[in-house]
């Protein structure tokens, strides 16, 4: 390898401070070979001039101090500015990154606000079309009027009335006329009514109610939906009806004891 590529190489390996410290030591060698360059104290004495030659070696000897020291003040000098550098670069490096945190923080929250937008319009969306999907099967469903519940009389119209509703719905026959002829036979329309004197009563089974229907009857004929009790008018009139239509084919063809 040639000579000049190694010396431009080592040349830009040293730093500044190596080549303060080279000159420093440049210099304390030409000191010390001027005074390896004076004569000695025997010599002096031998030529006659003491006096002249210690004030050489003691200016040289000064000389040498004063080189060293300010080598010295060069090389803190110098460490003090690198030390300087180092510190501001510290900083600078550590300024640097703290900007770039904050910036891929901001950018990291930006997506994060964006993203929670983006669900919060997807959702109002989703539900703006559920409201959407729900109003059209409202106005396609046809609207249902609303019809209040039927009321009955309680007295004896509005028995009849309402068991030829329950009759009318279970397919029972039988017309009001019928229904009040032979209730009127029967009981005169009291609803407490119980024959104590006929067959019936004398075997224990005695007739009870609008239509004088004995137990046994009213158990076996008894319309579903309607009370229990005997004595109930509606219950009452709604077996009874259903006993003829079995026996007679409708009330109405009943005209006398059944």
């Amino acid at each position: 390898m040639p000579k000049n590529i190694l010396d431009r190489r080592l040349s830009r390996t040293l730093t500044r401070q190596h080549k303060i410290a080279i000159a420093g030591v440049s210099t304390l060698g030409a000191a010390a070979l001027a005074f390896s360059a004076v004569p000695s104290s025997a010599d002096t004495v031998a030529t006659g001039e003491p006096t002249a030659a210690s004030q050489v070696a003691y200016g040289q000897a000064k000389d040498i101090k004063d080189v060293k020291g300010t080598v010295a003040d060069q090389l803190t000098s110098s460490k003090v500015k690198l030390d300087t550098f180092a510190a501001k670069k510290k900083a600078a490096d550590q300024a640097a990154a703290k900007k770039k945190a904050e910036a891929e923080a901001a950018a990291k929250k930006k997506a994060a606000d964006a993203a929670a937008a983006k669900r919060a319009a997807a959702k109002k969306a989703a539900q703006e079309r559920a409201a959407k999907q729900a109003a059209n099967r409202s106005a396609q469903r046809p609207q249902m009027e609303t019809v209040a519940a039927k009321t009955y009389a309680n007295n004896l119209d509005g028995w009849i009335r309402h068991s030829l509703d329950i009759m009318h719905a279970k397919g029972i026959p039988g017309s009001y006329s019928g229904l009040h002829r032979n209730i009127m036979r029967e009981s005169s329309g009291n609803p407490m009514a119980i024959n104590d004197w006929d067959v019936n009563a004398i075997n224990g089974i005695p007739s009870k109610g609008l239509l004088q229907v004995i137990p046994p009857t009213f158990t076996a004929y008894h319309v579903a939906g309607t009370s229990w009790n005997i004595y109930d008018p509606v219950a009452n009139i709604t077996a009874a009806a259903n006993y003829a239509a079995h026996r007679y084919g409708s009330i109405d063809n009943v005209n006398s004891a059944y």
